[in-house]
């Protein structure tokens, strides 16, 4: 494809601007929607977003316009938090955190050694995320640098915009699997490879606190003190057997957060995954930093680690993302996982709105990853990122939308009952990376 070249869509647009808020409409300047409209690409970039009538005497004579008038366009979906390393092990049955992690993350991790192993994976997950929607995510690698190369390569072939890391972890995991004192060394390699090359990010990625001893984390945390751009993912909170670990690993901690505040991990790049067991306390110490908590509802219910609270989010201004966490997580599709996360709302008296749920996993995602300057909207001179969906995908989902009344509820109705099925196109960097039914 001529990289230059102008690309005209004409289809139903939907973005946000800006939080829609949470009542039944959004808030006004908040959404952007055009029943028929125009998305005109230059190369990699949007061009110009408008209604169709009124785009279409700017276009160039002869122009060819694909026409997807019975199709929905929004920006990529955005996954904050998954492991691409876990993507074999998805649906692993019954077992919590903990154990989860020993019987069956850990020994699938050690394959990933294995350098043709690691491109084998990182080709079949980025097939499946594109399938799903999704054109953005952060991800674990595993504590083998050759599992992040291999990544950040598939990735980069694909021109993609993505985060990643290497897990660091120097204790409470099988030999094979620790870094020792080879793992910051391995990090400021990649650092240095990757980083900001092309559409790629490095994610500093300490697994968790267990797994690594204060001196890995103060190391980490230096990390981010020498280069403000990077990113710092790991996990917090997410189950009650794992506060009371962390508890006896650093008494002289006052709680789990304290454990990262110490080795400034915390700041406005870092994405904790899950803080289900907060308090109002740490909330504001997480808001008052600007990091944000991946919000991973098919995993918390899976795992049975517990309900995370929006509404505390909210009144104490933590912001939260919408993740997967593949594989823990049982559904790769951001519509799954939305539709978890209304689940979970709707057990704890908050469901979630479509307008939420659909701006959290677009526009939402990427500011909470200081990304909403490249992604997150359909809008002139950012990267063409975005999903075509088929309303009609399926008989179900094409009854229920075709009994719909308003846009409102249709959104609804595709948190609910879509999945990749209704992914018709993914494109990502202005190149259609995927097409239902095509290899």
């Amino acid at each position: 494809m001529n990289s230059s070249a102008d690309t005209f869509i004409r289809a139903e647009l939907i973005s946000f601007a800006r939080d829609p808020g949470d009542g039944n409409t959004p808030e006004p300047g908040s959404l952007e929607h055009y029943g028929d409209g125009l998305l005109w690409l230059k190369g990699q970039h949007i061009h110009a977003v408008g209604h169709f009538a009124e785009l279409s005497s700017s276009l160039p004579k002869g122009a060819d316009v694909v026409d997807y008038r019975d199709k929905l366009i929004m920006p990529g979906f955005i996954d904050t938090h998954v492991h691409y390393v876990q993507l074999d092990i998805m649906a692993s049955y019954g077992r919590q955190l903990l154990d989860w992690l020993n019987d069956y993350t850990f020994p699938e991790e050690c394959r990933f050694a294995n350098h043709a192993h690691a491109e084998a994976l990182s080709n079949a997950f980025l097939d499946e995320m594109l399938r799903a929607g999704t054109t953005t995510a952060q991800v674990f690698g595993s504590s083998h640098p050759g599992s992040v190369d291999a990544f950040f390569t598939a990735c980069q072939k694909r021109q993609l915009r993505m985060l990643v890391g290497k897990v660091l972890m120097d204790r409470n995991a099988p030999e094979a699997l620790l870094d020792g004192a080879s793992g910051i060394a391995e990090s400021e390699r990649l650092i240095e490879d990757w980083h900001g090359n092309g559409r790629l990010g490095y994610s500093v990625t300490p697994r968790f606190a267990p797994t690594s001893t204060k001196t890995q984390m103060d190391a980490a945390g230096a990390l981010l003190r020498n280069d403000p751009s990077l990113w710092l993912q790991t996990h917090l909170a997410e189950n009650s057997g794992e506060l009371d670990w962390v508890a006896e690993l650093f008494p002289g901690s006052r709680d789990y957060l304290a454990v990262y505040e110490e080795a400034g991990l915390v700041g406005p790049r870092s994405t904790f995954a899950h803080g289900i067991h907060l308090d109002n306390g740490m909330r504001k110490r997480l808001a008052d930093r600007g990091a944000n908590i991946a919000f991973c509802p098919s995993s918390n219910l899976f795992l049975g680690s517990g309900l995370f609270d929006r509404e505390a989010a909210k009144q104490t201004g933590m912001a939260y993302t919408f993740a997967s966490d593949i594989g823990a997580g049982t559904d790769l599709s951001g519509f799954g996982t939305l539709k978890a996360a209304y689940q979970v709302g709707q057990l704890g008296g908050q469901p979630l709105t479509a307008w939420q749920g659909f701006y959290g996993l677009t526009m939402g995602n990427a500011k909470a990853l200081s990304l909403d300057s490249h992604i997150g909207q359909l809008a002139p001179t950012l990267e063409a990122d975005f999903v075509v969906i088929d309303t009609q995908a399926t008989s179900l989902l094409s009854r229920r939308i075709n009994h719909c009344t308003t846009l409102g509820e249709r959104l609804f109705a595709l948190m609910m009952l879509a999945d990749d099925r209704a992914i018709y196109e993914t494109w990502a960097g202005g190149i259609c990376q995927h097409r239902r039914g095509k290899a």
